[in-house]
Formats: C-alpha cells, structure tokens, sequence
C-alpha cells in the first residue's frame, strides 16, 4: 500500500509544517491562518521496496482448467420438424384464476407474456398448431392445434385484439383455455385473423381426410372380424360330425 510505505518511512518526521519564514506559531499575528501543505509530494513519490528497488506489478498468467468437463447437448424444441407459416410479436392474456385465488372461482384476465405467436405446420403430417413462448425465457405459454371450430372474436374497445377458446396443451394436458392476444397495430391484428383463418380451413380438409381413412380402417377392421368368426369345416370336422350322428 502507497500510504503504508510512506508512513513507515516518514514516521519520525512531522507530516505538516507551517508556510512561514519560521515554524513557530509564535509568530503568527491575531486573525492569520497558516497555510498547510503536505511534507511529501505523493505524486512523485514511487514505491519501493526496504532495498529501494522500484517494485514492478505483476500480472498473473496462471490458467486453471475446469475439474468437470461439460459437453454441449443439443437441444430439441420439435420446432425443426414444423414450417413456420406465421410469425408476429404480441402479448398474450388468459381468463382464469390466478395463484392467490385459486379454487375461489373469481376470474380475470391475467397477462401470461410477451413473445412471438406462431403458427407452424408439421412437414409430414400436415397438422397445424399456434405455438407462442415467452420472450428470453423461451417458456411456452400457448400451445393448441388451429381447431377449424375456434372462432375469433373482436375484444371490446380493441381493434388490435382478439379472444379465443381452445384446448391448450402448454402444461402437458389438455385444458380448455380462454386467450386474449393484442398486437401492437391494428395491420397486425388483421394479419393474424387473414393467416387463422387460412389454416384453419386446410385443418378442416386435413381433418376431414383423416376422418375418412379412420372410417376404412375401423370398416376393414369389422370385416376382418366377420371372417374369423366364420366356422371353416374342414375333412376332419366332416369325420367327426359323421361319427357322432352313427
């Protein structure tokens, strides 16, 4: 320390001294102030050592490697597999109870987060789900197929905002979910309304094909059923039904 060596140095010598002709106070008339002024001038001062050797500062090059060695995960969000057909940065709002108040019944409209609303479609299946995570946490807050049944309604007041009912599958299971989202220009509230709109009539074609298919095979399932329980006599029936009428 600076101080600690010049202290120990001077500590015999008086710090302060008086800017007179002499350093008696004696002297000094009725009304005069002395004007201090330190006995070492710091800046100037340099520090050394007990051999007056000026004392470099070191800096230190040493590398320590990390006892655990972690390797990097690569991490699937199922995300890769979808095409993104609609993409917009909005706030998102749900109408239920919240933690203090749960099981009590009263209900209001409580923010769920900021982020980006998407609507994605798988590349092999065809099925088209709204997806939306909270911004820098990532956290999923809205996740529900585009039900060619949910309709969108104008919020009251709002021309930037919308309310819907769905089956929301954020928290692994299925609840019926009231959403409310608010964009932040009324382009892009209609946007959002234009692109639901779309995919939710090729979901209905999606929907009405997959219907169809599950009927054929529930069809050919109850034929295949029919068969087995017909009875196929065989040479060794005839005998014994032969044997057993002698």
């Amino acid at each position: 320390n600076l101080y600690t060596i010049v202290y120990t140095k001077y500590a015999s010598q008086r710090f302060l001294t008086f800017n007179s002709e002499t350093d008696s106070e004696s002297k000094m008339g009725e009304g005069d102030q002395p004007i201090v002024k330190p006995l070492v001038d710091f800046s100037a001062t340099k520090v050394e050592n007990d051999e007056n050797e000026t004392v470099e500062e070191l800096e230190s090059t040493a590398q320590f490697e990390p006892v655990v060695q972690l390797e990097e995960i690569d991490v699937k969000t199922h995300e890769e597999d979808e095409e993104t057909l609609y993409k917009m940065r909005a706030k998102l709002f749900v109408f239920g109870e919240t933690l203090l108040n749960k099981g009590s019944g009263n209900k209001t409209w409580n923010e769920r987060g900021i982020g980006d609303i998407k609507f994605l479609k798988h590349k092999e299946q065809g099925k088209v789900r709204l997806l939306m995570r909270q911004e820098k946490t990532m956290k999923i807050i809205a996740n529900h197929f585009a039900d060619p049944r949910i309709n969108l309604i104008p919020n009251a007041g709002s021309d930037r905002s919308w309310v819907w009912t769905a089956f929301d599958f954020v928290d692994g299971n299925l609840v019926e979910t009231v959403f409310a989202i608010r964009f932040g220009s009324e382009e892009n509230a209609k946007a959002f309304k234009e692109t639901f709109d779309s995919v939710k009539d090729d979901m209905k074609q999606f929907l009405e094909v997959e219907e169809a298919a599950a009927a054929e095979d529930e069809a050919t399932d109850e034929a295949a059923r029919a068969l087995e329980s017909l009875k196929v006599e065989t040479k060794e029936d005839k005998e014994e039904d032969k044997q057993e009428e002698k």
